[in-house]
C-alpha cells in the first residue's frame, strides 16, 4: 500500500479502508482481551440479538444469510460460551438466542473499545466534524 496516493482514493475505498482499520484494531484488542475466538461476522450476530435475543430466522433475514449458516454460527458461539438457546417466550415450539454473561463481556468491550477509536479520530478531525461525519453518512444510509 506504499504506492497508494491517498489522496487519489475513491470515497468507496476511504471507507472501506477506516471500516478495515477500525476492525482490525477491534479485533486485536478484543483478542488482548482473552476474546480472540471473536470474529468480524460474530459481531454482527450479537448486534443482531442485543438486548432480548433473536431467532434463527430473524437473524438470517438481518444478516442476509442462510438459517443454516445462522445455525453454525450460533452453535460457535453457544460452545465458546457467548450465546444460549432458550424455549422462545411467546412460542413454545421455537427457540430464541440470547447473550450469556460472557457474551455480554464481549459486547461491553467492543463498545469501549469503539469509543474509544472513534475519541481519536475526534481527536485527529475535531468533534464537530465527526459529528457531522456521523450525520452525514446517516443520511446516505437512510
Amino acid at each position: 500500500m506504499n504506492d497508494i496516493v491517498f489522496s487519489d482514493l475513491d470515497l468507496t475505498s476511504l471507507l472501506s479502508l477506516s471500516y478495515n482499520s477500525t476492525i482490525n484494531e477491534l479485533h486485536e484488542k478484543l483478542s488482548d482481551l482473552g476474546f480472540d475466538d471473536i470474529r468480524p461476522a460474530h459481531g454482527f450476530l450479537l448486534k443482531c440479538i442485543i438486548p432480548n435475543g433473536a431467532t434463527g430466522i430473524e437473524i438470517s433475514e438481518y444478516l442476509g444469510i442462510t438459517k443454516q449458516a445462522v445455525s453454525k454460527m450460533v452453535d460457535y458461539l453457544e460452545k465458546s460460551g457467548y450465546v444460549m438457546r432458550q424455549i422462545h417466550p411467546t412460542d413454545k415450539r421455537g427457540k430464541i438466542i440470547v447473550l450469556t454473561e460472557q457474551g455480554w463481556l464481549v459486547v461491553k468491550a467492543k463498545e469501549k473499545i469503539l469509543t474509544e477509536i472513534e475519541g481519536r479520530w475526534s481527536e485527529k478531525i475535531g468533534s464537530e466534524r465527526m459529528q457531522v461525519l456521523k450525520g452525514d453518512l446517516l443520511k446516505i444510509i437512510l
